[in-house]
């Protein structure tokens, strides 16, 4: 298994007060699974998100990625399992304004001190593995919504990480640029990559080879009324 997720609970406190966000959370996702996470707003579709992105600690429970258990791993471990393992999408594409997309997609490669040749040539290759080869030295400005989120899958895949987490990543398009997207996603899928995907949208969800929906912070075995809109894929939606 890819991720495997054991009773993940997570509370966050304001003064006295204490909101819990995940309450015993469990599911599995294989090698070459493709997973939508559906609920609410305010459901823990963003917190686990960011556990399993191990950007976020849980207070209680199990998760385990590719084989290896985190859940009380240290700081170094989980920076350089995040940097190995996981690549990132977000609906906001958060490309840096005054580099070029293969700058943006080079990126991640600062914190493995590669910006050598060889470095140039993988974001190349993953700019091409996008179809955005022509764009390689345009500025995110000078590009549509639907390539610069091209650019951002490709910063992620620059590593070769075996997950995906994507965060509402066709939420900014129209929806041929969202069908783009999605059919990036379906080869990623093909080559082996398990995608774990946010959604407000169950035409974007439909395309997932099952979905998680979350309401109050556990997963429930249907979705409940108004736990997501349908809409056409990119037709915007926040989680």
């Amino acid at each position: 298994m890819m991720i495997e997720v054991e009773g993940l609970t997570k509370s966050y406190r304001k003064g006295s007060a204490v909101t819990e966000v995940l309450k015993g959370v469990s599911f599995q996702a294989a090698r070459g699974e493709f997973v939508a996470v559906m609920g609410r707003s305010g459901s823990g579709k963003s917190t686990l998100l960011n556990i399993l992105g191990l950007l976020d600690r849980p207070d209680g429970g199990r998760y385990r990625l590719d084989g290896a258990d985190f859940s009380t791993a240290d700081d170094d471990a989980l920076s350089a399992a995040r940097n190995r393992k996981i690549g990132f999408v977000f609906q906001q594409f958060h490309l840096l304004e005054r580099a070029s997309a293969l700058r943006n997609v080079m990126l991640p490669l600062l914190y493995c001190d590669d910006e050598s040749d060889a470095g140039a040539t993988r974001a190349e290759q993953a700019l091409a593995s996008v179809g955005l080869s022509h764009r390689a030295h345009h500025l995110p400005g000078e590009l549509s919504g639907g390539e610069q989120q091209r650019v951002a899958i490709a910063r992620a895949l620059i590593n070769s990480p075996a997950l995906i987490l994507a965060d509402e990543p066709t939420g900014n398009l129209d929806a041929q640029a969202g069908k783009e997207i999605l059919d990036i996603f379906r080869r990623l899928i093909a080559e082996g990559r398990t995608i774990v995907l946010i959604t407000h949208d169950t035409g974007v969800a439909s395309c997932a080879d099952r979905t998680l929906v979350l309401d109050a912070g556990c997963i429930v075995p249907s979705s409940p009324a108004g736990a997501g809109v349908s809409r056409a894929p990119g037709s915007g939606g926040r989680a």
